[in-house]
């Protein structure tokens, strides 16, 4: 009952997004400026969807080789999984899809968990937020200085926004550099929760800490993290690319080091967990283009709709691709998703 209600929650969230997004919009003026968009603009940015996954998943491979060899290969099809499920279930079911799916292809590994490839996830998406951070700082403090001046109450709330994000980030970096310093220290200490606890769930505690902790190996050597992060910097500039040209190819004034701005707006926009970031990302993209890049309402629509279609597409078509290949369907995602709730491992 409790993941039906969710759902229903998720779905009204969805909903109430995408009004306030189609609010005041001509939807016959969008399909037309949808149709006059430039193809050659539109084919450079969904190529870029296409590099951005293979990137992610390089560096994937990279944090998951403390934990034991991974193809490049098994990385690419589960990154392309574990998307297809966020775009299709919701409370991103992708990011613990993942690493159970890619566990379950490395069995040769006996020290690749799905509770470790989780952990390396956690420190993705760290990495990602400071990336994206330096970003938007780079845009706010160099490129953008002038825009500052035309919207100074949101430029503010940015710069604020920005700096409670970056002290967040860096803390949990902080925590999660100390957790990994040790797995097996941590294993000890948390099997003395037998003493308030039964001793089988003490030891499973205990197993699933040591195992998270060694997953997070990356962070015990500074030199591998700086490398991680260096991955980080194509990812996010590759990213930045595709918005940049899905923007040319509706005729929006915006630089390029704008999409910086965008891309801050647009995580915000996708962290409600809707399926694919639907609402979310549409809102948070046509009020930024709007707002700060004075693009005409109905292109912005437009963009928003074909830019969001690019950023799920090729990770959904090939995470479908590769998820029945190993006999997994959409069904099968979401028992592989309760399972992990459950706090289960591969």
């Amino acid at each position: 009952m409790r993941s039906y209600v969710r759902s229903a929650i998720v779905l009204a969230v969805a909903i109430g997004l995408v009004a306030l997004f189609l609010r005041n919009v001509d939807l016959w003026r969008v399909a037309v400026d949808i149709l006059r968009a430039r193809p050659e603009w539109l084919a450079l940015s969904l190529s870029t969807m296409f590099a951005n996954l293979a990137i992610r998943s390089l560096r994937w491979r990279y944090l998951l080789d403390p934990l034991g060899p991974t193809t490049f290969g098994s990385a690419f099809r589960a990154t392309a999984v574990g998307f297809a499920a966020s775009s299709l279930l919701p409370a991103r079911a992708g990011e613990v899809i993942r690493p159970y799916f890619l566990a379950r292809r490395e069995k040769r590994s006996n020290r690749m968990t799905a509770t470790g490839a989780f952990a390396t996830i956690i420190l993705e998406r760290l990495l990602d937020v400071l990336t994206v951070l330096g970003l938007l700082a780079s845009y706010v403090f160099v490129f953008g200085r002038d825009l500052g001046r035309t919207n100074p109450l949101m430029f503010a709330g940015l710069k604020w926004t920005g700096a409670v994000a970056a002290a967040g980030a860096i803390g949990a970096l902080v925590v999660l550099f100390v957790l990994a310093g040790d797995p097996e220290r941590l294993r000890r200490t948390m099997e003395r929760l037998e003493k308030v606890l039964p001793s089988t769930l003490a030891g499973l505690i205990a197993r699933i800490a040591e195992k998270f902790a060694r997953g997070l190996g990356a962070i015990r050597r500074p030199g591998r993290l700086m490398v991680a992060l260096a991955w980080s910097v194509p990812l996010w500039l590759s990213i930045a690319a595709g918005l940049w040209a899905g923007a040319v190819a509706f005729q929006i004034a915006m630089p390029f080091t704008g999409t910086f701005l965008l891309i801050g707006l647009l995580v915000l926009g996708v962290a409600v967990p809707t399926p694919g970031a639907v609402g979310g990302f549409h809102a948070a993209f046509r009020y930024g283009a709007v707002a700060f890049f004075g693009a005409p309402d109905d292109a912005a629509v437009g963009a928003a709709i074909v830019l969001h279609v690019f950023t799920i597409g090729p990770a959904l078509l090939l995470g479908l691709l590769f998820a029945a290949q190993e006999g997994l369907n959409v069904a099968g995602m979401r028992r592989l998703a309760g399972q992990a709730e459950q706090g289960h491992t591969a």
